[in-house]
């Protein structure tokens, strides 16, 4: 299991959330797959999958798998058709295009060839991953192809996953149904996408100006370019079901900071679409999750999908998850010493438009086909042309290739050139992703239930359409050297603007939210650090900024400034990544820290070892040596509460749900002292200075020290303080 405080925390960066923020991806590991992993993956061919070269896995044991629908046991009852290992990795009797793909866009995936690469592909990524369950629907032109469930609902007792009756987290893909209610407003003539979103909240709810302008409108949000701060930590999940507050209470209490103008940049933000939803819902005089199933779930038939979750009924908040559903949601887990371990229900119900959704495979298939319908299925309509029309425009333009966001819909590049709309989604344990391709007349969904399934269900339906839609690429992309010559326009250090813009959480916001960006002497762009690493070529001119993943078909796109690179989009356009201002550079703070560090030890060392010459001090001198000494055992208590504080990160539902914690608030309380105090060793500099061979005084030497000491104490408070850890009472 990975561990360490970058690595950790990386997972805040797809949280509920969303997109898969973070464009990078680590190395397999190397440890063989979970007893329990074992006996939910049977023994089967592992096919193609082109995410990048695998280790060895040891071979899974067999185990029955969840039952399927009519269109899942129609498939089993077909013979299924192996999966050729090899270069060519040919699936038997699927004609090949002149294009060099497999099939063409009218054609439909021949069933029993579909599940024997999906069974394949998932089993071998749930043993890689540790994953204990999933499930799985894809639907293509009008119907229901593949619907099943591989592993574990439950582990104890073992429950198996049934993709019609297994309730997911689908986290951030909940989304999309609070934009369709959106959408259907506008088309009602109730509410204008350019129009101030405070025209339809609740007075105490409304965004303030905050010296800006450019009001936030319905648009920006479904763009996700309001301005808002991205603040997570503490609020965002809980633990207990007595915190979880109504929609219009959470969104006055946990009000963030704007901090860029509306409509300039998108950066991801549950806080918005949590507007969106009250708004809704205040137009309709209903509770959000009353207006969903009115609208949406009941005509759909999607009897197993609620934003509804598993607690007491409480007065003033909705009701909860009805008792028939309760007992098939999945657990969540997370993979640790060797073994699955429980997850902790995760509520979302205080921001519940933005992620609080569960639902099956099945529900998920009638799902797709209403998108691909443009808004009807079985006689049903959930929406209209008007709404059917900007779910599959970009609001931005977009490079080709490059994702972006359609009335906030993702919009993703796919395998030979297709387009898909959808979403991402993810709590701490489950992680989903949904995407419809009209182009193929194709939907994909796959949920997981364990803490590392987001790189099982982020790659899933570019697996599912290079399959069989896209002619065959050989990996890696060779380099450029013209990439080479121009490497100075594009290296350096880049920071996230989806983070919390000061506080503690700033601070792990900084540490956690950056990348770096190199070129190789291959001429490929490689951007992340550790084993997190992604790596690129140019796509056109490298004067454009545009590039494609070495390995996949991803894309980067960078915003170029008199021939130098300033920014760059990530993978699913939830946030700019800025080249970092001097004081950004985690390389400055851990240099600083460390000469912190250095400094102190000597002083606190030095009160043993001086020599009875060294004790000639003056009354100011020896004042300031005790303030010093104060110093330096501060800062030492500071650095070691924050090591213990960081070790505790390899839990990611710890440090959300205890958040700050006890930890983190002394340490940045301890470094606030300590900088506190520099003002008082600075400000007594020119007296112990004063002296010499007549009076009591210090050595030249120890003089000398003491300024250094000063200075270097200086410049690490003023960047902790850039950073927002001397701010104990922002968590």
């Amino acid at each position: 299991m990975r561990c360490g405080l970058k690595t950790a925390l990386a997972g805040l960066a797809m949280l509920i959330l969303g997109p898969a923020a973070a464009a990078q991806e680590a190395e397999p590991s190397s440890s063989p797959p979970p007893a329990i992993a074992a006996a939910a993956l049977p023994d089967a061919p592992v096919p193609y999958t082109q995410i990048r070269p695998k280790r060895p896995q040891p071979k899974a044991r067999p185990q029955a798998t969840a039952p399927q629908s009519v269109a899942g046991q129609a498939a089993a009852a077909q013979p299924a058709a192996p999966a050729v290992a090899g270069a060519a990795d040919v699936v038997p009797g699927l004609p090949v295009q002149a294009t060099g793909a497999r099939l063409s866009p009218g054609e439909t995936i021949p069933t029993a060839e579909l599940e024997a690469f999906v069974d394949g592909w998932v089993r071998d990524a749930m043993a890689r991953e540790h994953v204990a369950g999933a499930a799985v629907s894809i639907v293509q032109n009008g119907r229901v192809v593949l619907k099943k469930g591989y592993g574990f609902a439950d582990l104890n007792p073992r429950k198996a996953v049934d993709p019609d009756r297994t309730l997911f987290r689908i986290g951030s893909i909940s989304k999309t149904f609070t934009w369709i209610l959106a959408m259907n407003e506008v088309e009602r003539g109730r509410m204008a996408l350019d129009q101030p979103i405070n025209r339809y909240l609740p007075e105490k709810t409304r965004v303030r100006g905050e010296g800006y302008r450019r009001p936030v409108t319905l648009k920006t949000l479904m763009d996700h370019s309001p301005g808002f701060e991205d603040r997570a930590m503490g609020q965002l999940f809980e633990r207990d079901a007595d915190r979880i507050r109504p929609l219009d209470l959470y969104l006055r209490q946990e009000r963030p900071r704007r901090v860029r103008a509306s409509g300039v940049a998108s950066s991801y933000s549950n806080y918005g679409t949590g507007l969106a939803g009250l708004a809704v819902a205040n137009l309709n005089r209903k509770p959000f999750e009353d207006l969903v199933e009115d609208e949406l779930l009941t005509p759909l038939g999607m009897s197993r999908t609620t934003f509804r979750e598993p607690r007491p009924e409480r007065r003033g908040l909705p009701a909860p998850m009805p008792a028939d559903l309760q007992d098939d949601v999945a657990r969540g887990y997370w993979w640790r010493g060797g073994a699955f371990k429980v997850r902790p229900y995760e509520y979302i119900g205080q921001i519940a438009p933005a992620g609080s959704a569960s639902s099956t495979a099945g529900d998920m298939a009638r799902y797709m086909l209403a998108l691909l319908g443009d808004g009807s299925w079985n006689g049903a309509t959930i929406y209209g042309p008007r709404a059917a029309r900007a779910f599959r425009q970009p609001i931005q333009a977009t490079a080709p290739g490059i994702n972006g966001w359609a009335h906030g819909f993702i919009v993703y590049g796919l395998p030979g050139g297709y387009r898909g709309y959808g979403h991402d989604g993810a709590t701490i344990a489950f992680h989903s992703s949904m995407v419809v391709a009209p182009q193929l007349g194709l939907g994909v969904f796959i949920t997981t239930n364990s803490d590392d399934g987001h790189e099982l269900s982020g790659r899933f339906a570019e697996a599912v359409v290079r399959q069989f839609y896209a002619a065959p690429v050989t990996f890696p992309r060779p380099g450029s050297a013209e990439l080479l010559a121009a490497r100075g326009a594009f290296e350096g250090y880049y920071v996230t603007s989806r983070r919390a813009h000061g506080g503690l959480e700033g601070f792990v916001g900084l540490m956690i939210g950056g990348t770096q960006a190199r070129v190789t002497p291959e001429g490929r762009l490689v951007t992340g650090s550790g084993d997190e690493l992604r790596t690129w070529v140019p796509e056109g001119p490298v004067r454009e900024g545009r590039f494609i993943a070495a390995d996949g078909d991803e894309r980067l796109a960078f915003r170029m400034k008199n021939g130098r690179a300033v920014s760059f989009r990530d993978a699913f356009n939830a946030a700019q990544m800025q080249r970092a201002a001097w004081w950004m550079h985690p390389l400055l703070l851990g240099a600083l820290a460390g000469l912190t560090g250095l400094a102190a030890i000597a002083t606190l060392l030095g009160v043993f070892l001086r020599n009875r010459r060294d004790f000639r001090e003056s009354q100011i001198q020896a004042r300031a040596a005790l303030t010093q000494n104060i110093q330096a055992g501060l800062w030492l208590a500071a650095f070691a509460l924050l090591a213990a504080w960081g070790m505790q990160t390899a839990d990611l539902a710890k440090v959300f749900f205890d958040w700050p914690g006890a930890l983190l608030i002394t340490a940045s309380a301890c470094a606030l002292v300590a900088a506190a105090l520099t003002l008082v060793t600075a400000a007594a500099l020119p007296a112990v200075w004063q002296g010499g061979r007549r009076v009591e005084s210090w050595t030249g030497t120890r003089k000398a020290f003491f300024t250094v000491t000063v200075l270097v104490y200086a410049a690490f408070s003023v960047v902790l303080g850039l950073w927002g850890l001397l701010s104990p009472w922002s968590g």
